[in-house]
């Protein structure tokens, strides 16, 4: 059994045991969180998709910790003009593993 959720602007496509990095959520380490916008859930080899959202269905997981993702180099310049800008940036993520499935 597997669901397809979306959260963060993205789709993760999630079975129950998964560990999936997501976009930074506001719920500390330690707390269950559940996630309602669930696009299809395939049970049993049959697939039930929503339009967009499958109502009374969800998802519930269980935040591990905050972690960054690896540093990513933004380097600006102009060739002849003497104009170089230097920057990093580290994505904030959140660690989730997925509890189970309710469709």
């Amino acid at each position: 059994m597997y669901a397809i959720i979306e959260t963060g602007g993205k789709q993760y496509k999630v079975q129950a045991g998964d560990v999936i990095f997501i976009e930074k959520l506001s719920a500390n380490a330690g707390e269950s969180i559940t996630f309602d916008r669930v696009l299809a859930v395939s049970k049993d080899g049959s697939l039930t998709t929503g339009s967009p959202i499958l109502s009374g269905a969800s998802v519930t997981g269980k935040v591990e910790q905050h972690v960054k993702g690896e540093k990513i180099i933004v380097f600006k310049y102009k060739p002849k003009k003497n104009y170089k800008r230097k920057q990093g940036h580290r994505q904030p993520y959140t660690k989730v593993t997925i509890e189970n499935i309710k469709a």
